[in-house]
């Protein structure tokens, strides 16, 4: 992938993290609404509170990528999460949108890969 490419990728993953992350504080219970009700049900903690949570993972990754430190580790938390959001929403109007976030978390984590872990991975030689 070459640099411009990359940085676009990885700021543009970084504003949409942290938009998504602001709109869910704004709007906890409207977000907190995709969930299935089987996943609220095991919520340990109320539904509001969960996604204050998640909007400052969403905040926290979007930091990360945008300042461009640790760009592997972050993209693998988004697209971790985002594996978790879709199970737990199941199939919606949005779930187009995750699975678009979710192939752009994977390029990030493979194009930004130290050597010594990129070298250790087959199918990445």
């Amino acid at each position: 992938m070459n640099k411009i490419s990359f940085h676009l990728l990885r700021v543009g993953l970084a504003v949409t993290f942290l938009w998504i992350g602001v709109l869910i504080l704004k709007y906890p219970e409207a977000w907190g609404g995709y969930m299935q009700p089987w996943a609220a049900n095991l919520l340990p903690v109320p539904l509001k509170q969960a996604m204050f949570g998640t909007a400052m993972l969403d905040i926290a990754i979007g930091f990360f990528l945008l300042i461009s430190v640790q760009v592997w580790i972050a993209a693998f938390i988004a697209a971790a999460h985002l594996v978790i959001v879709m199970t737990v929403s199941g199939i919606t109007d949005i779930t187009a949108r995750d699975v678009g976030l979710l192939a752009a978390s994977a390029v990030l984590v493979i194009e930004s890969l130290p050597v010594r872990i990129r070298s250790k991975i087959k199918f990445l030689k």
